[in-house]
């Protein structure tokens, strides 16, 4: 069986034709205000409130990834807190990592803040993703005045699991 190309291309072509008439003719009124430039009644802005002018807010702490605080903690750009309890920094916690437990946070914190500048990097951890005393822990210290907290969300578990230096007990 030969297939007649010309005809074929014949018959698509006016199917496509007519099909474009018939969405032009259907829609004539959404495209006569497009081209216009006006809007249909469905699509009217609703109309403006005066409010009050929001708020600024400080933005949170932001999340750092394993490869990001092993560079931090190789480059000693940023100070490791730990924001586990004291038991836990004692039985393990990343070399050089500062203890700041969170449930001591609000004895402990201004002290911490006169002897850290408060442009320093901070890398806040606990134990893991499940853990949410490292976020609880970066908003004290943000609000607190540091600019340039960041939580690692991986935490203690991570950074052991990953062979990387710890140290145990009170250093």
């Amino acid at each position: 069986m030969k297939t007649n190309w010309k005809q074929l291309f014949n018959e698509i072509a006016v199917i496509v034709l007519l099909a474009a008439i018939i969405g032009c003719l259907w829609n004539y009124r959404l495209l006569r205000n497009a081209y216009r430039g006006e809007q249909t009644g469905a699509q009217q802005p609703a109309p403006t409130v005066q409010t009050a002018p929001a708020v600024p807010t400080t933005p949170g702490p932001l999340p750092l990834g394993l490869m990001q605080v092993k560079e931090l903690f190789d480059s000693r750009e940023a100070l490791i807190i730990d924001a586990r309890d004291r038991s836990a920094y004692r039985a393990g916690h990343i070399r050089a990592a500062r203890s700041l437990p969170l449930g001591e946070a609000g004895s402990l914190l201004a002290t911490f803040a006169r002897t850290i500048p408060r442009d320093r990097m901070l890398v806040v951890y606990c134990n893991g993703y499940d853990c949410h005393d490292s976020m609880a822990l970066a908003e004290k210290l943000i609000a607190a005045g540091f600019r340039q907290v960041y939580v690692f969300e991986g935490g203690y578990p991570e950074w052991r699991d990953a062979g990387y230096p710890l140290a145990k007990g009170e250093q």
